[in-house]
């Protein structure tokens, strides 16, 4: 459930992302957007290293730290 949270979390910014993107970029709204210094907003991506899915033994015979 937490992946999928943080799955749906991503895609709900990424989508606000593209709505700026495409607002900054369309007739008249780019005028406005010029005239007040917005820019295009970069997508969320994670880094390779975090979208590992981690090893975790559930078995009754782990060692105890």
């Amino acid at each position: 459930t937490t992946e999928n949270q943080i799955a749906f979390s991503r895609q709900a910014y990424n989508d606000v992302v593209l709505g700026l993107n495409t607002r900054i970029e369309t007739f008249p709204s780019n005028l406005i957007a010029t005239n007040f210094g917005f820019h295009a907003a970069e997508y969320f991506k994670g880094a390779a290293e975090d979208q590992a899915v981690p090893k975790v033994d559930l078995s009754m015979n782990a060692p105890r730290a």
